[in-house]
């Protein structure tokens, strides 16, 4: 037996994560509990959430193989363990930049099954040779069929910025999926998963008796680690990492946390879930990084918020109906619902009168990589694929160099293109929030997100500085709203050195202009 654990990273089936030993997280009571209900269903999780490793999980169920479930929490249910035939469907390919590649894709697997159950499929289209596939499979082994589709929508999100290709693609997709309404009666078991639903998409209409189970608060860990089944399963690796940062068990935990926990899929679910591709990550390579952030951008998930001139400031705290969550999600014009499907928003908090969900940011991996990615779209960078440096901004207030850190804002506004003179202010006050929140990786900030607030407070080693702009009035305007308003006073206690900063912005520049800064010379307690 290996003593080294072995995190299964990008291990997508079940066969062989079991028989090489990898470490695994049993999910298959999820498993008892969809077969008992019997229901076709939907899943929605993001990606690298193990969706794949379910399916294979299931198809090795069905297909018998009960040496693998030594163990595990299915291996004790006393029900019949009856082999059926499983039709596999995996649409989890790079590239989908035409009809060609596609109908490729689906040739290749229907030329698989049709070997498997001596179908011909020759002379009719491929929705014609799907059904043949589920009819014979059941013809010849006198079970009914469980089918099992993996990333039903990787086309669709693939070809996201082209309308034509994405039509074609929803033409060819909707009349094969639909196939299994009309196969109802040869059909033992469903389960299509997917990062969003798809509105302009026939499927979830004509399909109708898809169970959607995405918001199911008995299936909301289906996907993903709990704390308490990282605690069960890891404890090696959970301590090396305790003995390689010098940190305490507790801290550790807290870390991971911060970092990749935070994921709630209802309003009932009780614990965050873990993002497992970062978690598993982590305690392979022993070092705490943006893993999941990195293994995908989210670029035409921001260019739908420019196109739809979405005010990023309102992402952390967006309150939506319940409906436009649970309906069919994915919509250009409507970017918030998709940009939770694919993770990088989560469920906050539940409104009951106004049945609203309240949505943020689940972890700080998720919240600095996405502003980080977005900051170049909305400060106009030529170059989007290089994410905005806040380093140097941030040294500046922790050596309480603040005119410095002024001057570097107002060079910063300097690069944004003439052209943009006549936009609204919001603009610029998007690019003041990005600049501020994104500082929150090396120092405690808070942006202003309700009246009687200074507009941002930064907190270092030494300082604690309060922030308030002037977009229509002065510098000394600025400075008066501080001390009118006693935004100084919630700090008055802290031994640090408190630092007024009055800002006002330049309209014929469109840039910053005067500032006034005064050091609190009040005694603190």
């Amino acid at each position: 037996m290996n003593s080294t654990p072995r995190y299964p990273i990008g291990i997508q089936s079940f066969e062989k994560l079991r028989e090489e030993g990898y470490e695994y997280v049993d999910k298959t009571h999820h498993i008892r509990k969809l077969i008992e209900l019997g229901n076709p269903y939907f899943l929605s999780r993001p990606r690298w959430f193990g969706k794949s490793l379910l399916l294979s999980t299931i198809e090795a169920y069905f297909m018998g193989k009960k040496e693998l479930f030594h163990g595990l929490a299915i291996e004790k249910w006393e029900a019949p363990w009856n082999v059926h035939p499983v039709i596999h469907l995996d649409l989890n390919a790079d590239r989908y930049d035409s009809c060609e590649n596609l109908l490729e894709m689906l040739e290749k697997q229907l030329c698989r099954w049709e070997e498997v159950y001596e179908t011909g499929g020759k002379g009719i289209n491929h929705s014609g040779r799907f059904m043949a596939v589920i009819e014979h499979a059941y013809l010849k082994t006198g079970r009914r069929v469980v089918v099992l589709i993996d990333e039903y929508d990787k086309p669709l999100l693939r070809s996201f910025h082209d309308e034509e290709l994405q039509e074609k693609f929803r033409t060819i997709l909707t009349a094969f999926y639909t196939v299994l309404k009309t196969a109802d009666k040869w059909l033992h078991f469903v389960l299509i998963t997917g990062v969003t639903k798809f509105a302009q998409m026939g499927i979830f209409s004509t399909l109708n008796q898809l169970k959607d189970i995405s918001f199911d608060p008995r299936f909301s860990d289906i996907c993903g680690m709990t704390r308490p089944e990282i605690e069960a399963t890891f404890q090696p690796g959970l301590e090396e990492l305790c003995t390689r940062h010098n940190m305490t068990y507790e801290q550790t935990i807290n870390e991971l946390t911060r970092r990749y926990d935070g994921y709630y899929f209802n309003r009932f679910q009780k614990e965050g879930i873990y993002n497992p591709f970062s978690l598993l990550n982590v305690l392979s390579d022993g070092i705490f990084e943006n893993f999941w952030f990195a293994s995908g951008t989210p670029t035409f998930l921001v260019e739908m918020l420019k196109t739809t001139d979405y005010d990023l400031r309102e992402l952390e705290g967006q309150e939506v109906l319940v409906s436009s969550l649970t309906d069919d999600r994915a919509n250009v014009n409507n970017p918030i619902p998709m940009i939770y499907q694919s993770g990088y928003l989560t469920i906050k908090g539940y409104n009951e009168e106004f049945q609203t969900y309240k949505l943020g940011f689940p972890n700080d991996e998720v919240k600095y990589g996405l502003l980080n990615f977005a900051a170049p779209f909305y400060t106009y960078s030529s170059d989007l694929h290089t994410p905005f440096y806040i380093g140097k901004f941030t040294q500046e207030l922790r050596h309480g160099d603040i005119s410095a850190f002024l001057n570097r804002m107002k060079a910063f506004f300097a690069d944004i293109p003439y052209e943009l003179n006549d936009e609204t202010e919001r603009h610029y006050q998007v690019i003041f929030y990005l600049i501020f929140k994104l500082m929150g990786q090396f120092a405690q900030t808070e942006v202003r997100s309700a009246h009687g607030r200074a507009d941002a407070v930064v907190w270092t080693k030494d300082y604690i500085y309060v922030f308030e702009f002037k977009l229509n009035g002065t510098a000394e305007d600025a400075l008066r709203q501080i001390d009118e308003k006693g935004y100084l006073i919630p700090y008055t206690a802290d031994t640090r050195q408190l630092i007024k900063v009055a800002v006002e912005f330049d309209k014929e520049t469109r840039n910053v202009g005067r500032w006034l800064i005064e050091t609190q010379e009040e005694d603190k307690i």
